[in-house]
């Protein structure tokens, strides 16, 4: 059976859903907007006095915290929503809880899962709901939770593939390895390619999985980046728009400055101090140093 439980601070020390509240304030300019901040537990697969210990000692401080279980009391005009970590992702909270239930007894073997829950009072629209959520909520490693309690914690994954190779890759001709190349859109060249059959045929003598291929192409694409970054700027041109100003000033400023660190013969044509990104990016701590103000540059 899977078991619920709410935790709440106490007002007196509810020090998130406060510093929550002042931000919607005056970041979104929800200033009518009042919040409340709990975590939800879910757990399964524990026994009922370990699980009314964990109540009151790993789910929550009795001094600083209302408990609550299964449900929570809330206005019908407030805006309720649960923020959930994606499947797959570590949620730091819940590992945490049953390790300390397992402290309270060393055969227990829960399952833990949380989520955040937000009530918001003061929302007068789907749209201000959003931008709340939007805020508060991760898409990376987090979703919003439907609120329904499960039936079961419990997650089956399905078996995975076979990892998937280039069959006959180290063998093929030219002819076939330039139309694998065409249809990969890699970063890397054809000559590139090529050395890397010859590789897997003369060295590993075997064929490449298709993430090796993929993880060597985005290799040689940082190898690019790298390459990019000491290209010599010959023509820079800065089209009108809103950032155009800022960029002027920002560009006339490096320009000075590099002559003030290199010397006039930087703007020279044929110089080995060339206007590069690489030289670009590092002009502020060249000129720090030259000053004196860098002695540890590392």
């Amino acid at each position: 059976m899977v078991r619920r439980v709410f935790v709440e601070k106490k007002e007196a020390y509810a020090v998130h859903a406060a510093e929550l509240q002042h931000e919607l304030h005056e970041f979104l300019g929800l200033k009518d907007v009042t919040v409340r901040y709990l975590i939800r537990y879910d757990v399964e697969n524990i026994s009922p006095d370990v699980y009314k210990k964990a109540v009151k000692s790993v789910f929550s401080e009795p001094p600083v915290d209302t408990i609550r279980e299964e449900f929570f009391e809330c206005d019908k005009n407030d805006a309720v929503f649960a923020v959930e970590a994606l499947p797959g992702q570590f949620d730091q909270r819940a590992d945490s809880a049953v390790q300390c239930i397992r402290f309270l007894k060393g055969s227990e073997e829960p399952i833990v899962r949380t989520a955040e829950v937000y009530i918001l009072s003061g929302i007068k629209s789907d749209e201000e709901l959003k931008r709340v959520q939007d805020y508060v909520m991760n898409p990376v490693d987090s979703r919003l939770s439907d609120g329904k309690k499960p039936v079961t914690l419990r997650q089956d994954y399905p078996e995975p593939e076979d990892v998937k190779t280039f069959r006959s890759f180290k063998s093929m001709s030219d002819m076939s390895l330039k139309k694998l190349y065409d249809s990969l859109s890699l970063a890397m060249t054809f000559s590139d390619f090529k050395h890397i059959r010859n590789y897997f045929k003369n060295d590993e003598k075997r064929d490449p999985y298709v993430t090796e291929i993929r993880v060597l192409d985005t290799y040689w694409s940082d190898h690019c980046r790298h390459t990019t970054f000491l290209t010599e700027l010959k023509d820079v041109e800065i089209p009108e728009g809103y950032y155009a100003a800022p960029i002027r000033k920002a560009w006339e400023k490096y320009k000075k400055t590099r002559e003030e660190v290199y010397g006039k013969k930087a703007s020279e044509k044929g110089g080995k101090k060339y206007i590069c990104l690489m030289d670009i990016a590092t002009m502020g701590a060249r000129a720090l140093k030259k000053m004196g103000k860098l002695e540890d540059e590392e």
